[in-house]
């Protein structure tokens, strides 16, 4: 019966107008309404169909701030068991390889975990990276870009799918998995699982129950940084061309001065 740990995260909502704080360029979060990640809610999907197949139980894990608390209870709401939440001011601005230490940290605290299942990358940041620096950080084997888990005993079968086809990946557990669009359907949270998850406990933690200095996390011992940030420019009006007769030329001579052919 796999113990699995589920990454879950809140992002603003892509239909919002999401920007950069104009103070030190990280993400404003207060200027677009928050939601659960939909890739993380196809990462919860497939760990419920693990549970429902072969039993355990189900964690979700997130990083964020206090707000942060709605996007893991639409996680419990869909059969989820328990919940940590790491919130800590000293996280703000954090870098994807701060993020990953801490989560790997925060992995640490769960008992017995056999599985770690997250979204290929979150629609903020779309870094991509921290499944990969996670599995390192914990020496568990990675397997990427999945289409289709199995698990097998102590064994984990991936499908994976990436532009250049498709590729069988086996590994011993514990392991860390990140799962594409196409994995599955995520269900509806029903009346039930909401009203449930309000009595599900959820363990919150700080940086420092983590063992983590809050000098070593936050904007200013980031391994990257913003330096300067834009609004996207209004969409220009385009260029119409009449045909008289020399419609195609017209078209050919734009395209050159655009070095497109």
């Amino acid at each position: 019966m796999p113990n699995i740990v589920v990454l879950v995260k809140q992002v603003p909502d892509t239909y919002s107008e999401r920007r950069l704080s104009d103070s030190d360029h990280t993400l404003d979060r207060d200027s677009a309404d928050a939601v659960l990640d939909e890739i993380n809610e196809r990462a919860v999907e497939e760990a419920l169909l693990i549970k429902e197949a072969q039993g355990g139980e189900v964690t979700v894990l997130s990083v964020g701030p206090d707000r942060a608390t709605e996007a893991i209870r639409k996680a419990l709401s869909m059969g989820a068991d328990k919940a940590v939440h790491v919130s800590d001011p000293a996280l703000h601005g954090s870098c994807v390889i701060q993020t990953s230490k801490v989560i790997a940290a925060a992995v640490g605290k769960v008992d017995g975990v056999d599985l770690v299942i997250a979204g290929n990358e979150a629609t903020d940041g779309r870094s991509g990276a921290v499944p990969a620096i996670l599995a390192e950080l914990l020496g568990y084997p990675q397997l990427t870009h999945a289409r289709k888990v199995v698990i097998e005993g102590t064994t984990i079968k991936v499908t994976r799918e990436t532009d250049e086809g498709l590729t069988h990946l086996e590994a011993s557990l514990p392991a860390v998995v990140s799962v594409g669009e196409k994995i599955n359907e995520p269900r509806y949270p029903s009346f039930k699982g909401i009203m449930a998850a309000k009595k599900k406990p959820v363990e919150t933690l700080t940086v420092a129950d983590l063992g983590i200095d809050a000098g070593e996390v936050g904007l200013a011992s980031a391994t990257s940084t913003v330096v300067e940030a834009a609004p996207k420019p209004p969409r220009a009006a385009g260029q119409k061309v009449e045909d008289e007769g020399d419609g195609g030329a017209k078209i050919a001579e734009y395209l050159v001065g655009q070095k497109l052919i």
